[in-house]
């Protein structure tokens, strides 16, 4: 895990497909919010994905890829936040942070464990991993972790207590490769519309046609939106 920062709100960050903590820095995202950072205003830290330098998720199954999702997800809510924790000097409610894939594992940690992720920002998210690169069938491990299924069948208390507790931002432009090959422009559209039918507090902020899937845009996206979140 790399921190930068000191004071103010905490933010997980998840780096996108097979990527490591550094790179949310590495490719300008700091610099986007430097100001936030220097004021005291926000922390970030920042991990590695469940992949990390692994080739494309292409040739691994569905089923394998939920299994070591959970022992990721278990990483984070036993290792990753109790460090948070310890370095805040307290617990406090946590930020969570993506583009692309790791716009995913936001919503997917907020959605798990919105006790400590109240707030999820996904900045060109796909956010039906039935559509990704994979093959094999799906069963329940994987259906947990695809929260365009499971979000449509939320009810009852826990849908009630989402609904007090969690918020969303989806964020994704309309310019090269946010239609395909990533599939974020409709998952995005597709999620906000699951969200709306689902009375779960979100916003829907969708950039122009020049807005394309890559880290100059994502930091132009979070220099708009954060400073109103911390």
């Amino acid at each position: 895990m790399i921190r930068h920062g000191h004071y103010g709100r905490p933010v997980l960050v998840f780096p996108s497909e097979g990527g490591r903590a550094e790179d949310f820095a590495d490719n300008g995202m700091i610099t986007a919010v430097q100001w936030l950072v220097d004021e005291g205003r926000v922390t970030f830290f920042c991990v590695d994905a469940f992949d990390a330098g692994a080739p494309s998720g292409q040739s691994v199954s569905v089923a394998k890829s939920a299994q070591d999702h959970a022992l990721y997800q278990g990483w984070l809510e036993q290792a990753v936040v109790p460090a948070m924790f310890e370095i805040l000097g307290g617990r406090e409610n946590i930020i969570t942070l993506g583009a692309s894939v790791g716009a995913y594992e936001a919503m997917q940690f907020a959605f798990q464990r919105a006790d400590l992720a109240p707030l999820a920002i996904g900045l060109s998210g796909n956010y039906d991993v039935g559509t990704w690169h994979a093959w094999g069938q799906q069963g329940a491990g994987t259906y947990f972790t695809n929260p365009t299924d499971y979000v449509a069948s939320l009810d009852e208390d826990h849908l009630d207590w989402l609904r007090r507790r969690l918020s969303i931002l989806l964020v994704c432009g309309q310019g090269e490769q946010e239609a395909h090959p990533s599939g974020a422009l409709p998952s995005t559209r597709r999620f906000a519309e699951l969200l709306s039918g689902k009375g779960i507090a979100h916003q829907l902020d969708i950039w122009g046609n020049d807005v394309s899937h890559d880290w100059p845009w994502w930091g132009r996206q979070l220099a708009h939106h954060l400073p109103r979140f911390c």
